[in-house]
């Protein structure tokens, strides 16, 4: 079989345009969605929402890639992928969120920054920050300056 973007070693499932589901899909690859589903979504793989595709729940995938509609809890360990034709509606939390233009998102996106850090990090040691010393006078003991 033929590799391309949307598929892994083999392992697909295809929720088919025209299918409606209500319920919970747990697979280990990846899982394309054409129709719609009101419930859940979990894999270690990808999930991949077409143009006419429509989502309700939650989704706890490896990556996720969408054109199609999604209002859900979303949680992935690689990356958010929406396409220009796509719709996220709720929480996502991804490491990276990639958004085209004309994609529309409306929620809480937590993309694992923890603090936001008030001053610059101390050196530790013998290790001096020179920028402090920039623009302050310099004197020359016991030595005549060679100019």
């Amino acid at each position: 079989m033929k590799k391309n973007g949307y598929m892994d070693e083999g392992n697909i499932t295809l929720l088919a345009k025209g299918v409606e589901l209500k319920g919970e899909i747990k697979v280990e690859g990846t899982v394309r969605i054409d129709g719609r589903l009101d419930g859940d979504v979990h894999t270690k793989g990808e999930v991949i929402v077409g143009e006419e595709g429509i989502v309700k729940g939650t989704i706890t995938a490896g990556s996720l890639i969408s054109s199609g509609r999604i209002k859900a809890n979303v949680t992935v360990t690689e990356r958010v992928q929406l396409l220009k034709t796509a719709i996220l509606i709720g929480e996502v939390h991804s490491p990276i969120m990639v958004m085209e233009e004309g994609a529309k998102f409306q929620g809480v996106s937590d993309m694992g920054a923890t603090a936001w850090p008030e001053e610059a990090p101390r050196l530790s040691g013998n290790v001096r920050d020179m920028s402090q010393h920039r623009g302050r006078p310099v004197a020359l003991i016991g030595k005549e300056a060679d100019l």
